[in-house]
């Protein structure tokens, strides 16, 4: 990336909010980084947007629920200087009870909206203060309401007065 421009980094950008998000980022001016599972998806975004605003695009394929894939987003967070806005918005699929889960998914549940979050934050946040500037952006997941419904009947205590 050889711009001047400021990059914005977006988690879960092949599809859905994260697209978005990168879309009108790069209409703005901002180079990008964007992050995702699946390059086929990251590709097909890129060209489009390069096409549609003229704006540096670098791919990060990432699963941000695998050590190595986390470790190497942190990594570039610490070492581009230009970064002045980070979207947290990687998601999954993986709709179902807290009692239905298995527990690899829960696990992969946490790590992908807790933990990875927090360290990518930790990983620019340094940056974005030496250099008095930029965002960070947290996308909630819907997943906690997902969790807290069952296919079950919840106990509901009656409460009178």
């Amino acid at each position: 990336m050889l711009s001047s421009k400021p990059v914005a980094l977006i988690t879960g950008a092949s599809s859905g909010i994260g697209a978005v998000y990168a879309d009108r980022l790069a209409e703005r001016g901002y180079d990008l980084v964007l992050v995702a599972r699946r390059a086929d998806r990251l590709h097909a975004i890129s060209e489009k947007l390069t096409r549609q605003h003229g704006v540096d695009i670098r791919l990060l394929k990432a699963d941000l629920t695998v050590e190595n894939d986390l470790a190497s987003v942190e990594d570039f967070l610490r070492s581009e200087v230009r970064v002045a806005l980070l979207v947290n918005n990687a998601g999954n699929g993986k709709l179902s009870s807290t009692v239905d889960m298995c527990d690899a998914d829960a696990n992969a549940t946490l790590v992908l909206n807790i933990v990875a979050p927090t360290r990518l934050v930790r990983a620019v946040l340094p940056g974005l203060l030496k250099r008095n500037t930029g965002a960070i952006i947290n996308i909630g997941s819907v997943i906690a309401s997902a969790h807290s419904r069952s296919r079950r009947s919840i106990v509901r205590p009656k409460v009178t007065f």
